[in-house]
């Protein structure tokens, strides 16, 4: 009865407040422990009818055109919801992008979103979804060495999609941590017991090595423009210069691109190892 009285308020409060109010009267009931006692059996029902609260909160503040707009809600609605129901795993999912998502499209408060998505996990640790998304978290903010050990971790759950360690090394490259990326691959080319994921290893190892490379050659054009004031213009100067004997091919056998003008050094958009992991596709 005291739900329905809840749910009653609600609808009166929708018809008889402005759409203006204040965003601070959405929060009706602040603390989760008071309304997990005041919802009695009916902690879905409420959780549900808070969640949608919560939506229309963040979308309203998304739309909003002031230029002072804040999410100061959105954690404490988002925490009242899942404490409401612990397994409401759509409210922790898109509540951590919610609060993750930079602002002013979001609230900008990447540790809430964390802090949300453990609780999910405490609740759920049969969940790999909750460490992954923490991954993506810290992914989104460019901490990549944190990314990777979150998507590790929930690749670790019994029953975890079998992408999220390839995912990690790809993300230890991306942060510039190749060896570590290397260390991974390698151990998925001799442990992997499927062969796309074989595959994938090698590609990947071949992209390092051609990285390795390219850091090698950069370093050819390097030593020749402190020799001749100017970047190679050709492969062919380099060879005449006495720095290399031939063109320089990467893994699968195509001339890697050099730059004339600055003297950097990539793989060809011809490779099928462009583009490589820590380099961005236009």
């Amino acid at each position: 009865m005291l739900a329905g009285t809840v749910v009653w308020l609600q609808m009166y409060r929708e018809r008889h407040f402005r759409a203006a109010e204040a965003a601070q009267q959405i929060l009706y009931v602040q603390s989760p422990a008071v309304m997990k006692r005041l919802a009695l059996s009916f902690d879905a029902v409420v959780a549900d009818l808070y969640w949608i609260r919560t939506i229309q909160y963040y979308g309203g503040t998304r739309l909003s055109r002031d230029p002072d707009k804040h999410y100061d809600l959105l954690y404490p609605m988002l925490d009242l919801t899942t404490t409401l129901d612990p397994r409401f795993s759509i409210a922790y999912r898109f509540g951590a992008f919610f609060l993750s998502e930079r602002a002013p499209g979001g609230a900008g408060r990447p540790d809430l979103a964390i802090a949300l998505l453990k609780k999910a996990m405490a609740t759920s640790p049969e969940s790999w979804e909750y460490p992954y998304d923490i991954g993506f978290v810290y992914y989104r903010y460019a901490q990549y060495e944190q990314a990777a050990d979150w998507f590790r971790r929930a690749a670790k759950v019994p029953g975890a999609t079998n992408w999220l360690e390839p995912l990690a090394a790809v993300t230890l490259a991306a942060g510039g941590k190749l060896e570590a990326s290397r260390v991974l691959w390698q151990n998925l080319l001799a442990n992997g017991d499927q062969q796309w994921l074989r595959r994938t290893a090698e590609h990947r190892l071949q992209q390092l090595d051609a990285i390795d490379e390219i850091q090698r050659l950069q370093s050819l054009t390097a030593a020749y423009e402190a020799r001749h004031g100017a970047p190679p213009p050709t492969w062919e100067h380099l060879i005449a210069d006495g720095a290399l004997r031939t063109v320089p091919r990467d893994p699968a056998g195509q001339p890697y691109v050099l730059n004339p003008w600055w003297g950097l050094v990539t793989v060809s958009q011809d490779s099928p190892l462009w583009p490589l992991p820590t380099e961005r596709a236009p």
